[in-house]
């Protein structure tokens, strides 16, 4: 368990340490929370850009190149970062040594360009703390069994740092963005948006899920699973560590540490959706595996799902997958045309998927309602509806984004936080 000397992760992305002057204030600020009396940890992005040079030096090179040779050059930006970040504290007279991932090692296992963490051994990292030492992680990446470097697929520095934070048993992990915490929805379309000083782990994770960019979906999961306090602040802003008791940023806990739950904490959107009709199929059973399996097997990823069928003994399939994933989804389904019988195809990628996410849904009634009525009385139609415990979703035509959002901000009560 963490002792009297608070255990701090500090990770900081890709626009953080995006060049050396930039890196020279992140190393300010490590020794500040180190001057402060912490032990601290930190785990680095590459520099904002360096990873899309290097995906795009392997893709001009050959489209179909070996992932195990991909991550050994995507792995070197954090690499990179970490060794400049380590001689940026030592000229501050801050002892600090930079780690790759096989060094610590965080182990994977063999998904080459998303690998999933199994383990990682802290001791060594300890051992360096305990010398007063900070060490430098070079995060989204890990070794996997046969010995060779993995990376763990965007966004995952902020996994590599929640699992580091579990495996030291830090107090916090603290995630510096270029923005300064949670906020309610995005405050570039709604003025009123309001930080929030707390959100739970489920609820961050919704919203991560549905189109929230502050964190990585899976950090978020790991967090929750490993019950690691998360912070979201600035790393453009200097303040004090703490105002009248709080921490400068948003944080991510568990649901008994937020007293008062609110019907709705936050609103997100996702402008990546697309939008896939199946129409006129036989009505029988069996027909939705019909779909859905290929699609699986093609590693499509399928959300909000809608069935209607008609009166002339036909159904029609409509579902949603990210833009990305869209050529992909038209080619298995026309390879599956002839055995699922539909007589048309339709997609739609001018679309967003609108979210409202909140504890409060669990003991509140009306949440759909007050989404439906708001949105009707702006003419706003919708398209489909999916939902689940703490979360109502819904797919509009584009064009309303904006005007939706600020919408229900309003309507539940959020510009008032």
């Amino acid at each position: 368990m963490p002792g009297s000397v608070p255990r701090i992760v500090m990770k900081f992305g890709g626009t953080s340490v995006g060049d050396l002057e930039r890196i020279k204030a992140v190393a300010e600020r490590v020794k500040k929370q180190k001057e402060a009396g912490c032990d601290v940890l930190v785990v680095v992005s590459a520099m904002a850009g360096e990873t899309n040079k290097l995906v795009g030096y392997c893709q001009n090179l050959s489209d179909l190149h070996d992932a195990r040779e991909y991550d050994s050059i995507v792995a070197t930006g954090e690499q990179v970062t970490s060794g400049l970040l380590a001689i940026a504290l030592q000229k501050l007279g801050v002892p600090s040594r930079s780690f790759a991932g096989w060094q610590v090692p965080i182990r994977t296992d063999s998904a080459h360009g998303k690998a999933s963490l199994d383990t990682i051994d802290g001791e060594r990292l300890l051992g360096s703390m305990a010398e007063g030492m900070v060490p430098v992680v070079a995060g989204f990446q890990g070794v996997g069994p046969d010995g060779r470097v993995t990376t763990l697929g965007r966004g995952g520095s902020d996994t590599s740092a929640v699992a580091l934070a579990a495996a030291i048993k830090a107090d916090r992990c603290d995630i510096y963005t270029d923005v300064d915490g949670i906020y309610t929805t995005d405050p570039r379309i709604v003025a009123k948006a309001r930080k929030l000083e707390k959100i739970t782990y489920e609820e961050m994770l919704e919203l991560a899920s549905v189109g929230a960019k502050v964190l990585q979906t899976r950090s978020v999961g790991l967090a929750m699973r490993e019950q690691v306090r998360v912070q979201v602040l600035s790393s453009f802003v200097d303040g004090p560590a703490m105002v009248e008791g709080k921490l400068p940023g948003s944080l991510v806990v568990d649901e008994d540490e937020i007293v008062e739950k609110k019907l709705v904490t936050g609103i997100a959107y996702s402008r990546d959706e697309a939008k896939l009709s199946v129409r006129r199929i036989p009505d029988r059973p069996g027909i939705a595996a019909a779909i859905f399996g290929p699609l699986s097997e093609a590693n499509v990823n399928v959300d909000m799902i809608v069935q209607s069928t008609g009166a002339d003994g036909t159904t029609n399939m409509t579902f949603t997958t990210s833009k990305t994933d869209l050529p992909r989804a038209i080619s298995t389904l026309e390879s599956v045309r002839d055995a699922v019988q539909y007589e048309e195809l339709a997609t739609d990628d001018d679309v967003v998927k609108i979210s409202v996410v909140g504890t409060g849904m669990r003991s509140h009634a009306g949440v759909a309602a007050t989404m439906f009525r708001t949105l009707s009385e702006r003419s706003i139609n919708i398209q489909v509806i999916s939902t689940s415990e703490i979360k109502v979703s819904v797919l509009l035509s584009a064009e309303y984004a904006e005007l939706a959002v600020r919408a229900l901000h309003t309507a539940y009560g959020l510009d008032n936080v």
